[in-house]
């Protein structure tokens, strides 16, 4: 059975970021080598990506996930604020900066 948990983007010799170059299809073996570009959550270290895992499924309750966890709020929160940060960092990376209105908006309805 194939392990299903996120890789992290991190080198684990120099902490330097790793790409994706090469997918398999499990059916046929066909195999592509190229530069696969991450998704922008994807490129979060794995511990931010499960974070965000936790706050959907709590339905955005910081509270929530406090009382799951068995931490304290703030300790919650400011996992979330590190967690923006992250994104951010990852968006500006992945972007170029900042994303339009129009951008902004054709996200959420294609949702």
């Amino acid at each position: 059975m194939p392990d299903d948990s996120p890789i992290d983007t991190a080198c684990p010799y120099c902490h330097g970021p790793m790409s994706v170059t090469a997918m398999t299809c499990g059916h046929c073996r066909v195999r592509i080598e190229a530069a696969f570009p991450f998704s922008r959550l994807g490129g979060l270290p794995v511990e931010h990506q499960r974070f965000i895992e936790l706050f959907v499924l709590a339905g955005g309750s910081l509270k929530e996930i406090a009382e799951q966890t068995g931490v304290s709020y703030p300790t919650v929160r400011s996992r979330l604020d590190k967690v923006i940060a992250a994104l951010k960092d990852e968006i500006a990376r992945s972007a170029g900066g900042k994303m339009t209105a129009e951008q902004k908006a054709k996200l959420i309805k294609d949702i």
